[in-house]
């Protein structure tokens, strides 16, 4: 009777002892997991502005998407004349627009002067940045700052968005950019790409 007695407190030690060790194992592991989602962004030594031009939202998601991740100010680029919401004539108009360097009047140029970092965002029209977005870099000055590029997209991806943004803002330095299919953006995926920028 005894025996059985001391061995079901075994059995009963032994499985508190496992069922502990399970426990610290499982909490082991979802700290090696939160940790790799990469550490928290801290800009707070750093100037940072959100610029974007959105026509259907998505670029818009992104940019407030990385305005909570950074805590940077936001400004959206707006033209004066709205585009249509037809989605055929915008996409005829921003054709016309490529074809002949048309740089749209916006509502306001923005100042980007008491920036450091300029996160800069556009949808992708015709296989670069929608023109709003071409004002905004010729009418402000870039020279010395840092800017960091992101782009939506309905399949055709960056294209040459970033590499023409460094052409209308030479004495800028524009590095990797974050690209993403319509509204498919996710904040683990932006939190990442700032953190790898190592800004």
């Amino acid at each position: 009777m005894i025996k059985e007695i001391l061995n079901k407190t075994s059995r009963k030690t032994i499985a508190i002892i496992i069922l502990a060790l399970l426990l610290l194992c499982s909490f082991g592991t979802y700290k090696i997991f939160a940790n790799s989602t990469g550490k928290e962004i801290n800009m707070s030594d750093k100037k940072v502005l959100i610029a974007y031009y959105s026509y259907s939202g998505n670029t818009k998601s992104v940019a407030e998407k990385i305005q909570k991740l950074t805590g940077g100010d936001i400004f959206e680029i707006q033209p004066q004349k709205p585009y249509p919401k037809d989605y055929s004539t915008v996409v005829n108009q921003a054709q016309v627009e490529k074809q002949n360097d048309i740089k749209p009047e916006l509502i306001n140029n923005g100042n980007v002067e008491n920036y450091n970092i300029i996160f800069l965002g556009t949808p992708v029209w015709w296989y670069t940045m929608a023109s709003p977005v071409k004002t905004f870099l010729t009418k402000n000055n870039f020279d010395n700052k840092v800017i960091v590029p992101f782009c939506t997209h309905g399949g055709g991806g960056a294209s040459s968005t970033y590499t023409d943004m460094q052409k209308l803002a030479p004495n800028a330095k524009v590095t990797e950019g974050y690209t993403s299919y319509e509204n498919s953006a996710k904040d683990s995926e932006i939190q990442k790409w700032i953190n790898n920028l190592n800004l």
